[in-house]
């Protein structure tokens, strides 16, 4: 298989994710589920995403479409397309899988996915992430990742705007 076509393969359709949790949970893997817009992917997305793949075997990525982040960011984002955010994603060597969302949050993936660990930015409380609820009542945990300073997709927009 070529190297864009394995990086495709990690986009799944969200009626596929629980079959291939059935396939991780039988070879005892243990699944990581984060979530986010990753407009515009910097350091500290990178930074984020790879500590979170080191908490366990597989990264499920819950990625906003775009409808989605222009509910949750406003009318001018996101400045990537969904397709391309889910491919430049896909491409990370510590990936395994991308399923685009529609809602406000997470939860109904959540739900179906059934993590063993939920992550997010260090900016949000246990009881402030969606899913929180799912995951600690099937044994899982939640897990925080201080966020990398200096290095935000609002922030990288606005020094685009001022060149």
């Amino acid at each position: 298989m070529e190297q864009l076509e394995k990086i495709k393969a990690k986009i799944l359709p969200r009626d596929q994710i629980r079959n291939l949790r059935n396939v991780w949970t039988f070879k005892e893997r243990k699944v990581i589920f984060t979530n986010g817009c990753f407009d515009i992917l910097h350091l500290g997305h990178i930074e984020y995403l790879s500590k979170a793949a080191d908490l366990g075997h597989v990264l499920v990525i819950g990625l906003n479409s775009d409808s989605s982040v222009r509910r949750l960011k406003g009318p001018g984002r996101p400045v990537t397309n969904e397709d391309a955010r889910a491919m430049i994603l896909a491409s990370l060597s510590f990936v395994t899988a991308i399923v685009i969302f529609d809602e406000e949050t997470p939860h109904r993936l959540i739900e179906q996915l059934q993590p063993d660990v939920l992550v997010k930015g260090a900016d949000y409380t246990t009881e402030e992430i969606a899913g929180h609820d799912i995951v600690l009542e099937r044994g899982g945990e939640v897990v925080t990742i201080p966020l990398t300073e200096g290095y935000s997709t609002t922030d990288i927009i606005k020094k685009i705007g001022a060149v």
